[in-house]
């Protein structure tokens, strides 16, 4: 039965609907970015306290006053406390291994160390696969490791938590699709970009991403592809392999064409998941997808082996009760396949998102102390781990 005119006369046409809603969301952002940061300004990392900046640099702090009093350090502001930028910080440590004579305290890779490629994913949104890969990013820069972030998210919330809007500052082929796609693709250091942070450059994303799904189809069945697409995403990274000590890759939250060639261009696999039966039922259909299509990837000569692969428990609250069961259950099914440490749930992480922002970039005085510490202590750990995972495949104590 059709319905009456004057019913059709009140229904609403979705399209239209969408398109003014995105119309007039994407201005809105557009005038909520240039409040938070002025067009002609651009984002920062802040400088860092003593104990902090030692942390990075893997000394003790009354040894990084020493170095600072030397004159390698910045200089004192008027209450006579230093405060150390990440610049400062690469140039301590410099210092300190001309000093030694060895490279300490320059985590570059040396010879016959290979790239680490950690692929960061999960099949199910809202499991802090985005915030642990920026932090993991960041941290990891902070230490001293020259470092590529990949964004292949076609939400692209990583590139905007490294203050790059995709609706605005990401063009056609300034993607990884741009170097990855089937026809006319581009040189992988074109699309490279420096961010604000030393040592972190990133590749940003955007919807443009999407194409790669559509078009992959389309070049298999007509035999355009030279390369499979799962290979597409390691052949270009090789490119640009000597820039770089750590590439981190923010993976879409689905199991497609792009997903699979980061988990083949990959050397090693983190795994995020919120301690939740639905979130944990929906990682078990994951895992199972993702194994028997890796299968069929191995099989037609796709890299399945990786150094290591590691579940990592996100968004977690200590003192809940069944999730601290649904850990304990984890870790009864994987065992050392579990990162020892979890992401603690923090107000702190999600107060610095508002103003896309990591928490190595906010000031500890926007929050009370104890959150704040709380908050740091545990992506510092968690990341810490996946450094000595990293340093460990190198041989490296």
């Amino acid at each position: 039965m059709q319905p009456s005119l004057a019913l059709q006369d009140d229904q609403e046409h979705l399209p239209s609907l969408l398109a003014t809603d995105a119309k007039e969301l994407s201005y809105q952002l557009q005038q909520h970015q240039a409040k938070i940061f002025p067009p002609l300004s651009r984002k920062t990392i802040r400088t860092f306290s003593p104990a902090e900046a030692a942390a990075f640099i893997g000394i003790g702090e009354g040894y990084l006053r020493q170095v600072a009093a030397d004159g390698h350090g910045p200089d004192p502001l008027a209450n006579g406390r230093r405060l150390y930028s990440a610049t400062d910080m690469d140039r301590i440590r410099r210092v300190l291994d001309e000093r030694n004579g060895t490279p300490k305290y320059v985590p570059a890779r040396r010879p016959g160390e290979k790239l680490q490629i950690v692929s960061v994913m999960n099949f199910k949104g809202g499991s802090g696969k985005t915030t642990t890969a920026a932090h993991l990013a960041q941290f990891m820069a902070l230490r001293g490791y020259r470092v590529l972030a990949v964004d292949l998210d076609p939400q692209a919330s990583l590139s905007a938590l490294f203050g790059h809007q995709p609706e605005f500052d990401v063009g056609e082929g300034e993607t990884i699709y741009g170097a990855i796609r089937y026809e006319d693709p581009r040189p992988i250091a074109d699309i490279v970009r420096a961010t604000y942070t030393p040592n972190l450059h990133l590749i940003p994303g955007n919807l443009e991403l999407m194409e790669f799904e559509h078009e992959t189809p389309k070049a298999m069945s007509s035999g355009k592809a030279e390369t499979m697409f799962f290979a597409r995403i390691g052949e270009v990274l090789t490119e640009i392999e000597s820039l770089y000590d750590v590439v981190v890759v923010d993976c879409p939250p689905q199991l497609g064409f792009l997903t699979m060639s980061a988990l083949c261009a990959a050397t090693s696999v983190l795994i995020t998941v919120h301690p939740q039966m639905l979130d944990v039922m929906s990682m078990s259909q994951f895992l199972t997808m993702t194994s028997e299509l890796m299968s069929v990837v191995e099989k037609a000569g796709g890299r399945t082996s990786y150094d290591w692969m590691r579940y990592l428990v996100t968004r977690f609250e200590p003192n809940d009760g069944p999730q601290s069961q649904m850990t304990g259950f984890m870790r009864a099914i994987f065992g050392n396949r579990m990162l020892h440490n979890a992401m603690v749930k923090s107000t702190a992480v999600a107060d610095a998102g508002v103003t896309k922002q990591t928490l190595y970039e906010v000031e500890r005085s926007q929050f009370t102390r104890g959150t704040y510490d709380r908050a740091l202590d545990s992506l510092n750990l968690v990341n810490g781990e996946i450094e000595a995972h990293i340093r460990s495949t190198w041989g490296r104590k």
